[in-house]
């Protein structure tokens, strides 16, 4: 249901009773409404150049480039410090590699979902990033530069450029409405449990009055996505800023003020589900039914007398076969296992959370 028929339900429902808007989702609203169209163009054409995949193909492959040494990183780590000479064995696949990691690092999000967080756009960014970085080793380093051809066509892509240029302008004027509005504030860091910050209402609509009127007298705002997001704050203006509620009491006539936003009811309910997932153990109930479905047919195999005696392999229960597997086999297999799994090294999580990696890490392949 849209807003206009929530509206119109609450009114005839509700007859008589106040109704606000919460001013997080209002902004969501107006961010998806501005630049959705262009988010979407650069989503759909990452998707469709696959750099995502074909950048952890290349991960792979400078895995074996660089082999299985812990203390790689632990030297570069150190070099990039600049505590010790650089380490210039095997550097630049290491500085690669580190490179794409950092790609897909997503330190930049706050945690507040699209479109106040927009991972594509971060992440083209940082492609183009790393493709002026392998564009500066063309001539100096071929291991490192060698092979870029994909991130080339992305980084070259009229539509992802056109789109994030235009995007960037919009999330800018987005930015301003954030910091009008007192809520989800750029750099806040408190994600979905933002309850906005601590501003009267009144000087809240004074700010947003003034975002208003920058908006109308900037000629370059003046196309039709800034008239409708204009149209859409006038529109539900007094829902916003609405006065007090003053409330008689056996006591005398008390005012209160509604809540900016239903966040706190949502992180209520959140915390319910967390509680529930540290029970079962699991992220999501829909894994549960999946596993337990595609289980039940091999605990359905234990009715079948040739199967069983085949697991029980000359035990007569399937507790003596338990106890004569060998626990530290098990253990050595599923800390194997856990290695294999483990998406990124420790050392490397260090390195790619430094806001100035890109910067140094040229500086290293250039001495």
């Amino acid at each position: 249901m849209t807003w206009a028929g929530i509206l119109s339900a609450v009114k005839a429902v509700f007859q008589g009773v106040p109704d606000f808007i919460c001013h997080f989702h209002f902004l969501r609203d107006i961010g998806k409404d501005l630049f959705d169209k262009e988010y979407a163009i650069i989503r759909n054409r990452l998707k469709k150049h696959k750099i995502r995949s074909l950048l952890r193909q290349r991960a792979r492959a400078l895995e074996k480039v660089i082999g299985d040494d812990p203390q790689a990183f632990y030297r570069l780590s150190v070099s990039i410090d600049g505590s010790e000479p650089p380490v210039m064995e095997r550097m630049a696949p290491m500085a690669a590699y580190a490179m794409i990691h950092w790609v897909f690092y997503r330190s930049e999000l706050e945690g507040y979902g699209f479109p106040f967080d927009c991972p594509h756009l971060v992440f083209y960014r940082k492609l183009t990033v790393l493709h002026d970085m392998v564009n500066a080793q063309v001539d100096k380093n071929k291991a490192f530069s060698k092979r870029w051809k994909p991130l080339t066509m992305v980084v070259e892509d009229q539509q992802i450029e056109r789109a994030a240029s235009q995007m960037a302008k919009k999330v800018k004027v987005f930015n301003k409405l954030r910091s009008a509005l007192s809520i989800a504030v750029p750099q806040s860091n408190k994600g979905l449990n933002d309850d906005g910050q601590q501003a009267t209402i009144k000087s809240i609509e004074e700010e947003v009055q003034k975002f208003r009127q920058e908006i109308l007298s900037e000629k370059a705002h003046r196309k039709d996505d800034y008239k409708d997001m204009i149209k859409q704050i006038d529109k539900y203006w007094d829902k916003l800023f609405a006065d007090p509620i003053v409330v008689n009491t056996p006591n005398g006539q008390l005012t209160i003020q509604p809540q900016r936003t239903n966040n706190i009811l949502e992180r209520f309910f959140r915390d319910l589900k967390r509680s529930n997932r540290k029970k079962s153990g699991t992220v999501s109930l829909n894994r549960t039914l999946r596993s337990m479905l595609a289980d039940t047919p091999l605990v359905k195999n234990l009715d079948n007398p040739d199967y069983l005696e085949i697991i029980l392999g000359g035990c007569t229960t399937l507790e003596e076969r338990f106890e004569k597997i060998d626990s530290r086999m098990v253990l050595e297999r599923l800390e194997a296992e856990k290695k294999n799994n483990e998406r990124i090294r420790p050392e490397v999580k260090k390195i790619i959370r430094r806001p100035d990696l890109p910067e140094r890490l040229a500086i290293l392949l250039n001495a």
